[in-house]
């Protein structure tokens, strides 16, 4: 049969994929001919299917493995303190480019396979409307023939009782009319076919739609996934990639999921498109012959068309009434004039079955029904096939890739928890802490003396004069806490300086601290500055 098809040849990737073995539950070779309503080849398709099952499992072992080597190297890592973020940086850019260029590919999929599904059910319609105009055409021409040339005939039989010989000329038209009423009820009955064709389109738009839908849905979340990603990367937020990790996760089932089902359902449409004349024609075997089922889908000029001896008898038969009709109205009428009325009915009910009889002739010819049955074939196996076939890598690179994008997410989270904890590790109170020495610095309180301070420290270096001191102690150095405040804080605070060792009583406001205040010379002003100059 595939030999005998000249002008359809099954594309390369319906064979590859008519190749693919076929098993059943039992791991049981299955034939690869298309029989849908065999449990065994189900089953077959339902292995196929599992394929997406098997790559989820692979996937989530191999997350599973990264897992606890990440947790195994943990402890390692955390003597280092600048752990190397390049590698996960380089892998995120490398699977968002992945996650971009398989998009790409699932929407030149999705498109491919919703033009071929749209083809095909355009040219289902399209028969279906073939067929529909066919049998109203049957239809309406054995009404003319059986209901309104038969009431005339009668009348006219009433009409020519006098006359034997005019009755034997009825006689033979109504053998002619019964010649075209017998051809046409033999033409088979094609409501049966109409009825499938028309129930295959509606169901197939409906599915396709929703599928199309899903796969945009898949393709827009994997977008979103990538913004997010660089988003997370950006932000460095554990809370923003926890939100990732969830839908990473579902959108990685999605993915393996598609690629089951996209597997199962271009393996079944390439055992179809491989051999598609044989499944059609034991389909049809319960209302349509072999021959009529042939002539339709090969359409070969050397096939007969085995229509055309009724239609021949029909025209034929039409044609001698017409002539009788004529005579009729040319030697009767002289002499029956009530007879004219009927004549000229049935002459304008022969005209009408004559023009449908040449409808009937085009409409049933193989070239209009094969080309929709050709346009079909070629939407689904090649449009619709390769589209199945780029969605297929779609969801199998999708898939590597956000397996990847997981990762890279834990990695992240090890990476940001790592760095959090060193933070809370280091002291606030050391000096050499940055936020520490940001908490502790007051540029205000720094570079502002306090009145008291002055007070205090010029009545007791000037006014005061402290005891007299032994050699020993003569020669102490500054205290410590002067080194201390001029090496952290610039101006030393002498209301916190301790009053042991400083040789004089606490200080007050006393008469002699205010003169001594006032009576600050020149110099000391130039040395402490203009900021508590009254």
């Amino acid at each position: 049969m595939a030999i005998a098809r000249v002008d359809y040849v099954a594309p390369w990737w319906t064979y590859w994929l008519h190749h693919f073995p076929h098993v059943n539950f039992l791991f049981q070779p299955v034939d690869s001919i298309f029989k849908p309503e065999e449990a065994n080849y189900q089953q077959s398709l339902i292995l196929l299917a599992c394929v997406g099952a098997v790559g989820l499992g692979l996937s989530l072992l191999i997350l599973a493995a990264y897992l606890v080597c990440l947790c195994c190297c943990k402890d390692l890592e955390e003597d280092t303190k600048r752990p190397d973020t390049c590698c996960v940086t380089w892998v995120a850019v490398i699977t968002g480019l992945i996650i971009c260029s398989s998009v790409g590919v699932g929407f030149y999929g999705n498109s491919e396979t919703n033009d071929g599904v749209y083809q095909l059910t355009y040219s289902l319609h399209n028969a279906n409307h073939t067929l529909g105009v066919i049998n109203s055409l049957v239809a309406g021409s054995l009404g003319n023939v059986e209901t309104g040339l038969k009431q005339h005939l009668e009348r006219l039989d009433e009409i020519f009782a006098a006359r034997a010989d005019y009755l034997q000329a009825l006689r033979f038209m109504q053998l002619m009319a019964n010649n075209v009423i017998r051809e046409l009820t033999a033409l088979p009955d094609i409501d049966k076919t109409k009825a499938d064709l028309a129930a295959i389109a509606n169901q197939t738009a409906f599915v396709e739609y929703y599928r199309w839908l899903s796969y945009l849905l898949l393709l827009i979340l994997d977008l979103v996934i990538c913004l997010a990603m660089c988003l997370g990367m950006a932000k460095q937020s554990q809370r923003l990639l926890i939100a990732i990790m969830g839908f990473v996760i579902l959108s990685l089932i999605l993915s393996w999921a598609s690629l089951g089902t996209g597997t199962a359902t271009a393996v079944g449409i390439s055992d179809f498109c491989v051999l598609p004349d044989k499944y059609i024609v034991n389909q049809t075997k319960d209302f349509i012959s072999a021959d009529v089922a042939h002539y339709y889908l090969f359409c070969s000029p050397n096939l007969p068309n085995p229509y055309q001896q009724s239609l021949t008898i029909c025209q034929r038969s039409l044609t001698t009434m017409q002539i009788q009709i004529q005579g009729f109205l040319q030697y009767y009428v002289p002499v029956f004039p009530t007879s004219e009325r009927d004549l000229l009915g049935i002459q304008r009910l022969l005209n009408s079955t004559e023009f449908s009889l040449h409808q009937l002739t085009v409409l049933l010819d193989c070239r209009g029904l094969h080309k929709d049955y050709l346009d079909a074939l070629i939407g689904v196996c090649y449009d619709g096939a390769e589209g199945l076939l780029y969605l297929m890598l779609f969801s199998l690179l999708a898939a590597c890739a956000l397996s990847a994008m997981l990762c890279v997410i834990f990695r992240l989270w090890t990476l940001i928890g790592s760095r959090d904890k060193e933070y809370n590790d280091i002291d606030e109170e050391d000096p050499f802490n940055p936020q520490g020495r940001r908490l502790s610095y007051n540029p205000r309180r720094s570079n502002t003396h306090s009145f008291c301070s002055y007070i205090s420290s010029l009545g007791s270096q000037v006014s005061l004069h402290p005891p007299p001191q032994s050699a020993s102690t003569s020669t102490i150095p500054p205290p410590e806490y002067m080194n201390q405040s001029m090496l952290f804080g610039g101006t030393p605070r002498y209301e916190n300086v301790p009053l042991i060792g400083r040789g004089s009583p606490p200080p007050s406001y006393s008469p002699s601290m205010r003169t001594t205040y006032v009576s600050m010379t020149e110099a000391q002003i130039r040395h402490f500055g203009t900021d508590f100059q009254v």
